[in-house]
């Protein structure tokens, strides 16, 4: 309780003094006949649009400031800040996904960030992530790496305490597994969850696009490996040939022993917590991504704050941004949500210290990094799709490989026109 107090002291110190430095005249003097500031607009998605308002009053009390938030359905989200972008319509203040910061602040969507303080304090490998030629357009918020969640009871009764972090011990992993629960799987890697293949892609060195990042470049050596390794998973049943939607409650199947090791993030850890009744904490455990030949980079879905370009009140915007991108207020974040703090010095806070996420924090320091073009989401979907070609034996591998470049070559069609007239650099 007394932690809790403290936190909330220093929320109000540093909200204070950061509408001190920030927002030079705010206009707050009721008996002036001064009218109060309208509220700020905040957008944002999924957990964190959820859970933001909660963060707000600390900023209201301390600069008179509203904020009006309006959680966006992660599904519907980018088109939505597309249609609002092109209607003039965007809020003062948006949360992106690190994925879509090139894509917005190439059609001057966003403002580059106005104060070097606010990135001042980040781990360097997500900071790189949300720049754009150069200069920082976002500062990043709430991170989410890949880690591989396991059951310590499964894997103890095949003869491991933790699971190997490595391609080929995973496999050996998985079929000692197998041999003890023939009619359960091993690995949680659901048909339309990319992220665990973008990995393998990445971990295997594989250069996704050329020429400048205007040709797609799958039909490699590096790439061939991957989708291999990934492929090999599914043909010997160590996971099923599913999608998402044919597995409804995940941390159930996981509960149940439906699978022994699931690759995902930091908001299961909260799943998990909320269900303890039906997987107890000491029989699941957290350990990094095996690579190839050990421990190595992985993707994760990491958002950052951005302003938007076109706010007339860009001065209270950014005192927003200091506001939420605080330690203080990523720690309230990861107790509500579960995601991490991007802050370097919030990860000396002793709610950071379980042994549980010791194996984020490593990982924070080795992500891997997507190419930089505003089609990477489309991108994504297509190597999706060509690996679930393979899975399902619709296509071989180097099939899939060289029709995915045909298609990634069509989508990146406007980029290389652009690039080849001088346009863009």
């Amino acid at each position: 309780m007394r932690h809790d107090l403290m936190m909330g002291e220093q929320a109000h110190d540093w909200t204070r003094r950061a509408a001190l430095g920030l927002v030079p005249t705010l206009g707050l003097v009721a008996c002036g006949g001064r009218r109060e500031p309208e509220p700020l607009r905040f957008w944002a998605m999924s957990y964190e649009g959820d859970y933001s308002p909660m963060l707000m009053p600390a900023f209201a009390a301390a600069t008179g400031i509203a904020v009006d938030v309006q959680s966006l359905p992660a599904t519907a989200s980018h088109e939505k800040l597309l249609t609002a972008q092109a209607g003039g319509a965007m809020p003062d203040v948006l949360m992106l996904y690190n994925g879509w910061v090139q894509e917005f602040a190439t059609i001057g969507a966003i403002a580059p960030v106005a104060y070097p303080t606010l990135t001042a304090d980040m781990f360097p490998g997500v900071l790189d992530a949300t720049k754009v030629g150069g200069r920082d357009f976002a500062v990043p918020w709430s991170v989410a790496p890949q880690v591989q969640f396991y059951r310590r009871d499964i894997l103890a009764k095949a003869g491991y305490a933790a699971p190997a972090d490595d391609w080929d011990g995973w496999l050996r992993m998985g079929r000692a597994i197998k041999r003890q629960r023939p009619d359960d799987f091993v690995f949680m890697l659901l048909l339309n969850w990319p992220d665990m293949l973008i990995t393998m892609l990445m971990q295997t060195g594989t250069t996704m696009l050329r020429d400048h990042d205007t040709r797609g470049n799958f039909a490699t050596p590096e790439a061939r490996a991957a989708f291999a390794y990934y492929a090999q998973i599914f043909a010997e049943r160590l996971a099923p040939i599913a999608l998402s939607t044919e597995i409804q409650d995940p941390v159930a199947a996981f509960a149940q022993g439906y699978f022994a090791i699931w690759p995902t993030g930091p908001t299961t850890l909260l799943d998990l917590h909320r269900r303890a009744a039906e997987l107890p904490a000491e029989r699941w455990g957290t350990a990094r991504l095996a690579g190839p030949h050990g421990l190595g980079a992985v993707s994760a879905l990491s958002t950052s704050l951005c302003v938007s370009a076109a706010t007339p009140r860009a001065a209270d915007a950014w005192a927003l941004v200091r506001h939420l991108s605080s330690p203080v207020s990523e720690l309230r974040y990861q107790r509500l949500i579960g995601n991490l703090p991007a802050r370097l010095s919030a990860w000396s806070s002793p709610q950071l210290r379980a042994p549980i996420l010791a194996p984020f924090k490593e990982q924070m320091r080795f992500p891997a990094t997507a190419p930089k073009v505003i089609e990477w989401e489309r991108i994504k979907l297509e190597v999706q799709f060509a690996a679930e070609r393979v899975v399902r034996g619709v296509q071989t591998i180097p099939q899939a490989l060289a029709g995915l470049d045909t298609r990634v070559d069509q989508l990146l069609a406007k980029r290389r026109a652009l690039i080849e007239a001088g346009t863009l650099a």
